[in-house]
């Protein structure tokens, strides 16, 4: 992610934030915890022109009584005050993709929104000479065979990179990197994927989307719509309250079981598309981080179809209020 996209990402975070805090205000008591990361969003935020500003908080504000809907337990008045916060980043490399937090220690609650601005992408994930993805990605050590593979691809970046080669002077990095990193990849899940692991599609889908439930907040700008998305894979969203109920109903949704197929796209030389059980599809497109050469590449991950039980909800902007 650039850091013009990341300074964004960010700001659309504080964004929300300041948008919830502002709206459950209004009915109970609510407050936000300062830390460096509201801190590091607050100062991204700051960096936009008044109209950027305006255009993040009319997008964030679009989605707020969907989520209200969704989570009576947020507006539910009792004694207790309710904690907003953006989690640190150290908390998507363990596995917690949720920007946003909203918490009631009270009743030992809590759910989290995931934030994006103007894009889908759900991992950037990297593939390198010495980092082994099946131990991160599913719990399972790569293979000899697959660093085998991979060995002589990465030794020649290595060799580029001393030369302070460009990617865009390597004319043969699609068949010569490319490609053959993805065989490496796409074999290595297949050759793991055996009856004694079992549960290596769940695994998968586990990494990608983190280990809690969560609602994904995707604030589309040229459309003027704010999506909000639920990933209700483990039954803890869209909880009743004690004196409230939702007003809207969500099912839960379960993770695959099989590898349907995982193969290259059509007419693609650096994106796989995995096929699971139960409607899950993603796309793994591979490039490069950096304009110059290293032996490390990364993915760009993204959902292209969900089971029909993750409900996506448009929230239309009122851009006169």
């Amino acid at each position: 992610m650039s850091k013009k996209s990341n300074n964004q990402g960010r700001a659309y975070e504080f964004a929300c934030l300041i948008t919830l805090h502002e709206e459950i205000n209004k009915i109970r008591p609510a407050k936000v915890i300062e830390n460096s990361s509201y801190i590091s969003a607050s100062n991204a935020f700051n960096t936009l022109t008044d109209e950027q500003k305006n255009t993040y908080l009319y997008s964030s504000l679009a989605c707020v009584k969907t989520i209200f809907d969704l989570e009576p337990l947020i507006l539910e008045d009792t004694n207790d005050v309710l904690e907003l916060k953006i989690q640190t980043d150290s908390h998507g490399v363990e596995g917690d993709v949720r920007d946003i937090l909203i918490i009631r220690k009270g009743v030992q609650w809590e759910i989290g929104l995931s934030v994006k601005h103007n894009h889908f992408a759900v991992k950037h994930s990297r593939l390198s000479k010495h980092l082994d993805f099946g131990k991160k990605w599913y719990g399972i050590e790569c293979s000899n065979q697959y660093w085998e593979d991979v060995k002589p691809i990465f030794n020649r970046l290595d060799e580029e990179k001393v030369k302070g080669l460009y990617w865009c002077d390597m004319l043969d990095k699609d068949t010569e990197v490319y490609v053959p990193i993805l065989k490496a990849f796409k074999n290595e899940i297949e050759r793991q994927n055996t009856q004694k692991n079992q549960d290596m599609p769940q695994r998968i889908v586990e990494y990608l989307l983190g280990k809690f439930d969560f609602y994904k907040v995707i604030g589309i700008d040229n459309k003027f719509v704010t999506q909000v998305q639920s990933f209700n894979l483990r039954g803890t969203l869209n909880q009743n309250g004690e004196y409230t109920k939702r007003s809207i109903e969500i099912p839960i949704t379960y993770l695959p079981t099989r590898i349907v197929n995982f193969d290259f796209k059509p007419n693609s030389t650096n994106t796989l598309e995995l096929y699971l059980d139960g409607g899950w599809q993603f796309s793994f497109r591979i490039h490069n981080a950096s304009s110059k050469v290293e032996p490390s590449l990364k993915f760009d991950v993204q959902i292209v179809g969900m089971p029909s039980t993750i409900i996506t909800i448009n929230c239309e902007w009122n851009i006169r209020q």
